[in-house]
């Protein structure tokens, strides 16, 4: 949950709730006076603190005993960052966590409530506008925080696997977190931008906060105690929501690109398998227009192998070979993306990328959900090639992975998690038989305590990445909770599709705003000028729902009050009911203009 913080004369918390604070060792304290903000250190025992001016946004380093008796008190997790809206700079704090697990000793924590504090003491240098407009940007912002999967580490770099931790330099291990995170995966990196440019001492206050999924479990098996984790790290690059974020920008930033790693912890021996998500690599689009699913277009003005071949350049400098499994349908109004994907793979011609195709809808049909061993099978040669990161109990290295499985379908949600889940369990399978937590012979399907951890934490997995990329709950999850399609499956699959309809159609350009927003893809400059929330719609699309609304009525009314003569009635009703029908079908026609688009980005970042 995210508050706008009420402030007395100080700027400060008016009201203290310790039912808000995670009270524990690593909380950190910030005062705040009149003048300025001043944040304790994250390291326990330090004695440096940073002190922000609320008049020149300056930030220096200062000691505990310069912070005047005066400043009012209040505890928090760690610093978010800061944003400038249109009242002047805010200050985002985190101010409740909640443990997820420990990793390789080190608390993983999952930001759960922040605050925002206005460097200003009033808004009374606002005008009626501009504070109406402040509300709106605060509340974007709000939007973004709300949105649940940010977790964060004090002493633990989250952003990189185990496998590129393991092949670092004595250099990096030095550095602060923040400088060396992945940048992918730092999601309040735009927020921390005034930290970042000042000295390298001030590093020790900026913790990059990933966005995303976690979950970390203790399993049993044989008696045999391990530590289970999967992390899912969210991109930030190219980020946004479901139907306005598709295919690649200019950089070769993939829409909803996602890694997931699995880890296992047994008596100090570790493993990771990892595999990667996102949306198909070159320029195409599906705005939303009223329809059930709008046509997917390919872009003819874009130069399409320029981008590509930048996002597989950087896929397999990072992470090696790749295996593509694309999982759309190959027909309909689907079958052009996968012709267009598997042309450009073959026009590339590199060796170290191979495309399957898979349809995973006419595979699948009719419930026979065990056809996906065929596609488990056909890569399992690939998957062993691939191997996985593993080190003894000793450090000794005795694996790594050299390539990924990258999959995707139209979403990279539903059909994309179920295969990950498999390929995941696969490598498990093998990673635990060599750890001797399974004996020989043994299969994990066959673990039925650690078979519901497993597959519900997977289902979770895709609930969360869903909800942060397309507004609901993922599809399909009764497959991957029980390892069977059920009828009460495809209900909620129902029910999770209307309501994307809705959020997709009438909410997401209000949700893409706040993420451009936050990520720093849109800024507001310092002028007084107007916003582009000011734009005014056009007034057909307040006019014609209502119009469609009350000819529809009338044709009802219509109805229920018959007249003097059936005949009478008949072409009352005919004529409101022609009336209702064709502003319906006028509204349907222009469907992209009566959507909720986004206003902070008017360019189409996909063009």
């Amino acid at each position: 949950m995210t508050r706008l913080v009420p402030t007395d004369s100080l700027g400060c918390l008016a009201s203290y709730d310790t039912n808000t604070f995670a009270l524990n060792d690593s909380v950190i304290q910030r005062h705040t006076t009149p003048e300025k903000f001043f944040i304790e250190a994250c390291d326990e025992g330090a004695d440096a603190v940073l002190a922000i001016d609320r008049v020149s946004n300056e930030m220096t380093l200062t000691v505990k005993k310069d912070v005047p008796p005066s400043a009012v008190t209040r505890p928090i997790c760690g610093i978010m960052g800061t944003i400038r809206l249109v009242a002047g700079m805010y200050l985002i704090v985190i101010t409740k966590k909640k443990n997820v697990g420990s990793l390789l000793g080190h608390a993983v924590w999952k930001a759960v409530d922040f605050d925002m504090i206005s460097y200003k003491k009033t808004v009374l240098h606002l005008t009626e506008t501009q504070s109406q407009e402040n509300k709106n940007f605060l509340s974007m912002i709000k939007n973004v925080l709300n949105t649940d999967g940010f977790y964060f580490c004090t002493d633990f770099d989250l952003t990189h696997t185990l496998q590129r931790l393991a092949n670092t330099s004595p250099d990096f291990q030095e550095m602060s977190l923040l400088e060396r995170a992945d940048q992918r995966f730092v999601w309040n990196g735009n927020l921390l931008r005034e930290l970042a440019a000042q000295p390298e001492v001030l590093h020790k206050f900026a913790l990059p906060v990933v966005h995303g999924f976690i979950v970390m479990k203790p399993c049993r098996i044989n008696g045999k105690i391990f530590e289970w984790v999967l992390i899912s790290r969210r991109s930030c690059f190219r980020a946004g929501v479901r139907y306005y974020v598709r295919g690649i920008d200019s950089e070769g930033h993939a829409a909803n690109f996602v890694e997931t790693e699995q880890i296992v912890l047994y008596e100090g021996a570790r493993a990771s398998f990892v595999q990667t998500r996102g949306s198909m690599p070159f320029f195409w689009s599906q705005r939303p227009n009223l329809k059930y699913k709008p046509k997917p277009v390919i872009s003819q003005s874009s130069s399409h192998m320029d981008g590509f071949q930048r996002h597989f350049d950087s896929q397999v400098l990072i992470y090696g070979k790749q295996t593509i499994l694309n999982l759309v349908n190959q027909k309909g109004s689907e079958k052009p993306l996968e012709q267009a994907f598997a042309k450009m793979v073959s026009g590339m011609d590199n060796g170290l990328i191979h495309y399957i195709a898979f349809d995973f809808h006419k595979e699948c049909s009719r419930m026979r959900w065990d056809r996906l061993q065929i596609l488990v099978d056909a890569v399992a040669e690939a998957q062993d090639e691939y191997s996985y990161f593993m080190v003894n109990t000793e450090g000794k290295t005795l694996a790594q992975q050299k390539g990924v499985f990258r999959s995707n379908c139209m979403d990279c949600l539903d059909r994309t998690n179920v295969i990950q889940s498999l390929l995941a369990r696969r490598s498990l399978q093998s990673q635990l038989q060599r750890m001797g937590v399974l004996n020989v012979g043994q299969r994990i399907e066959e673990q039925a305590d650690f078979e519901k951890i497993y597959k519900n934490a997977w289902a979770d997995n895709a609930n969360a990445c869903a909800v942060q990329y397309a507004g609901t709950g993922a599809l399909k999850t009764d497959f991957t909770r029980t390892g069977k399609r059920t009828q009460w499956g495809l209900v909620m699959d129902g029910w999770n599709s209307m309501i994307r309809y809705y959020k997709n159609n009438f909410s997401d350009g209000f949700r893409q705003d706040s993420i451009d927003l936050f990520l720093g893809n849109f800024a507001l400059d310092e002028s007084d000028g107007p916003t582009p929330l000011r734009v005014q719609r056009d007034w057909t699309v307040f006019t014609l729902p209502i119009i469609m609304v009350v000819t529809f009525s009338m044709s009802i009314i219509c109805c229920l009050m018959a007249g003097d003569t059936w005949t009478e009635t008949l072409a009352y009703v005919m004529f409101w009911g022609a009336a209702s029908w064709i502003t319906a079908v006028i509204i349907f026609f222009n469907g992209q203009n009566f959507v909720d688009a986004p206003k902070l980005v008017q360019k189409d970042k996909m063009d």
